[in-house]
């Protein structure tokens, strides 16, 4: 393949992709800049080519489009964790609700009969949970810790993160030069951060021993920046703590008595805040009542399950992670809640074995992965179900099996909307409400 000419071309922006480029048109082809907006005109440089598209960078903006504004941090532009601080915030979720609802047109062939208004918090120090990768880079001459780069085939030289909470977000430079000062420098791939509502934890991967040397080296920086230390050596099994004092992961959800305690490498909801009101929308959109009995799918820790325990007079949380199912039989019996069962299934396969899958519910609460829910909703009677509350954290997924129950299962979409878990990201974390006609 010949070189990619480097030389910067004008170029038109007229939408937003779903991963937050600009797009616009060179020579009839379809071109995605990585830093531009809708209603722009920017200098871009060519980054990669294809049949179908080309790709590029904003190398100028010669018109600025009214709603740009000054990204905050010194990284954009070069780090691939937040691609959309250039666009104000309150553009930034009508460009993830004009996402939802093109996927919902072009791939579910549906429309709701009512758009949620947009479900919003923080914007800034709001992640909980994340994985940085490390990378020692011999020409530099130093170990670089942060997220990936744009390109992804490197890792940003990060100093800061300001969408990480704060503990973590400015203790990155500092974390980044206790990995170059350890023996093992080179044998350590990521860090994991996740942090509770009292405690924090960093945990190391690592392919080779580690030294005695570096023991107390994490550990002092531990006690120097509040973090629990863990060790992974292996498998996900292979988590330890490099300290014999106990520390308790967790976080609480005031409004509904309720409090999970999770380990290191744990699903949580990314956006403390957030989740707050999601739980309380999802819960509201659901209308669980005193005699009702819920199932809730892809149920994690019980985020939604234990909440709605409180109010309803069963509720069966099912979820793929045997690890997850144990903890939230824990959290349930430490939350006194006797109504809230779990069991462990893989949701993508035949579920025709299970014996839950027999018992009769009212409601049905979905929370699936990036994937969405299609195989296990093919396999339930959903005529028992009064209403289905589906939480996506992807829109292609939410509108196929939005589509499935509106078009092959005679369901209506009553309502949807967006919800901003992952500000200043292309992520589109979605509601949406569904009804028997």
């Amino acid at each position: 393949m010949s070189r990619i000419d480097q030389t910067p071309f004008p170029i038109d922006i007229t939408d937003l992709s779903h991963d937050g480029r600009g797009v616009g048109r060179r020579d009839g082809k379809a071109v995605f800049v990585s830093g531009a907006l809708p209603g722009e005109r920017v200098m871009a440089v060519q980054t990669r080519r294809s049949r179908a598209f080309d790709e590029g960078r904003t190398h100028a903006v010669l018109e600025a489009s009214p709603e740009r504004v000054t990204p905050r941090c010194p990284h954009f532009g070069t780090c691939s964790g937040c691609v959309l601080q250039h666009l104000a915030e309150d553009k930034q979720i009508l460009a993830k609700q004009h996402v939802l609802a093109e996927n919902l047109e072009r791939i579910g062939k549906v429309a709701p009969r009512t758009w949620l208004p947009p479900l919003t918090a923080g914007s800034w120090g709001y992640r909980r949970k994340g994985r940085l990768s490390v990378r020692f880079v011999e020409k530099k001459g130093k170990t670089l810790v942060g997220f990936r780069e744009l390109d992804p085939r490197f890792v940003a030289d990060l100093r800061e993160c300001h969408t990480a909470v704060p503990q973590v977000g400015f203790a990155i430079e500092a974390l980044a030069a206790l990995i170059d000062a350890l023996d093992g420098r080179r044998d350590i791939p990521q860090v994991e951060f996740i942090v509770g509502d009292a405690a924090a934890a960093l945990t190391f991967r690592h392919l080779a021993p580690l030294s005695h040397r570096d023991y107390d080296a994490l550990l002092a920086f531990g006690i120097a920046h509040g973090f629990a230390i863990f060790l992974q050596p292996g498998g996900t099994e292979s988590v330890h703590r490099i300290s014999a004092e106990p520390v308790e992961l967790s976080f609480a959800l005031p409004a509904h008595g309720v409090t999970f305690a999770f380990e290191p490498l744990d699903f949580i909801q990314v956006n403390a805040t957030l989740n707050h009101a999601m739980v309380d929308h999802a819960l509201a959109l659901l209308d669980p009542q005193p005699d009702d009995r819920v199932l809730d799918l892809f149920a994690g820790l019980g985020n939604f399950t234990l909440p709605l325990a409180r109010r309803v007079r069963e509720v069966v949380g099912v979820e793929g992670d045997a690890g997850l199912v144990q903890r939230a039989r824990i959290n349930a019996g430490r939350n006194g809640l006797a109504n809230a069962r779990f069991h462990a299934a893989d949701l993508t396969s035949d579920l025709r074995t299970h014996t839950w899958m027999a018992e009769g519910f009212s409601k049905l609460l979905l929370d699936p992965p990036r994937s969405g829910a299609d195989a296990v909703l093919a396999q339930l009677p959903l005529e028992q179900f009064e209403r289905i509350v589906n939480v996506s954290c992807h829109p292609g997924s939410l509108a196929r099996d939005a589509g499935y129950l509106v078009n092959e299962r005679g369901w209506r979409l009553e309502a949807t909307g967006v919800m901003d878990m992952f500000p200043h990201t292309a992520h589109v974390e979605s509601i949406a409400l569904f009804v028997r006609r």
